[in-house]
């Protein structure tokens, strides 16, 4: 019997949905991150010691990790997932995910042993002295910050857009088979970056809410949303314009049942107007709060989780 999460034209199931929220949480701390590192705000102190780059150190690549496990382990033959890392298909969007993984983890560690660099030498020397050759490594990489970082940024950014060309790879289904895609899981992936770091920031590093670190996440958020509003307006004004089952899709998709009321209300109302309209109608002091701050995080990151799944699923409800 069909039900929103059973029905015949269903491929990828919810988790795809928690791989693609967990890669844009992993792409957005990450982009967010090296902003930071690159600002005025630490031009001039020690970037290892900031709250902001430590959480991103943690979060960017266990996101990554945990969303490439928990995929691995769904595939039908899980033990044979080394043969995709070396055995590279140009015409396929997953094995070039595959290849984006390796390069923006290499470039991710990479980046983080320069950040790190002194904290790392003091674990070698203490624990491994046999790897003394890795600071040596680190010192050379050390001399070419400035492009590992600018190729850090365009990574993220592949990354976020990436989980949004996945589906769109799919032609079969009108409603995912769309241009949009990729720049609104990019603008969605971001913001749940932003509030992931604000959390980890405020809640578990007791960051103070009046920080310049914090103060630089918080002018990414309004933006972000204002952007992911727009481009979900252009998504479904395309849809609806298209005609034939992408028209199908869309009036599938919003125009009632339960993953309608998902998103109206999971994305739009709860991930997005609600941190929106808080933001713009609270005093200064109420939006530096610690109980803001983390309401306001907690309801992006939900908006997001909602709209991976309400894409992934009403996405393959309707077939071309």
């Amino acid at each position: 019997m069909s039900s929103p999460f059973h029905f015949p034209s269903l491929v990828w199931d919810e988790i795809i949905a928690i791989y693609l929220f967990l890669l844009g949480i992993s792409a957005g701390a990450t982009l967010l991150a090296v902003l930071l590192k690159r600002s005025s705000i630490l031009a001039s102190s020690d970037a290892s010691r900031n709250n902001v780059i430590r959480s991103a150190a943690i979060i960017a690549p266990v996101s990554l990790i945990v969303g490439l496990t928990i995929l691995i382990f769904h595939l039908t033959k899980p033990w044979t997932f080394w043969m995709l890392m070396f055995n590279y298909q140009p015409q396929s969007v997953m094995s070039m995910g595959v290849m984006l993984f390796q390069v923006y983890m290499l470039f991710l560690f990479l980046w983080l042993a320069i950040v790190f660099k002194q904290l790392l030498a003091e674990w070698i020397d203490r624990y491994i002295p046999a790897l003394g050759f890795v600071k040596k490594i680190i010192t050379l990489a050390e001399k070419v910050t400035n492009p590992i970082e600018l190729i850090l940024i365009l990574l993220s950014v592949l990354l976020g857009a990436y989980t949004g060309f996945l589906l769109s790879a799919l032609v079969s289904y009108p409603m995912l088979n769309n241009p949009v895609l990729p720049i609104l899981f990019l603008a969605s992936g971001t913001s749940s970056g932003i509030a992931a770091l604000l959390l980890a920031i405020v809640w578990c590093c007791r960051e103070p809410t009046h920080s310049a670190s914090v103060s630089f996440l918080h002018k990414f958020e309004t933006p972000v949303v204002l952007i992911e509003l727009f481009l979900l307006f252009a998504f479904f004004v395309g849809l609806y314009f298209g005609g034939g089952q992408k028209t199908v899709s869309m009036v599938t998709a919003i125009g009632g049942g339960f993953w309608s009321w998902v998103f109206w209300i999971g994305v739009v109302l709860i991930g997005l107007l609600l941190p929106l309209v808080l933001n713009a109608i609270s005093s200064a002091d109420l939006k530096h709060r610690k109980g803001f701050i983390i309401f306001t995080a907690l309801c992006t990151l939900f908006g997001v989780f909602c709209l991976r799944f309400f894409i992934l699923y009403t996405g393959q409800m309707t077939l071309a």
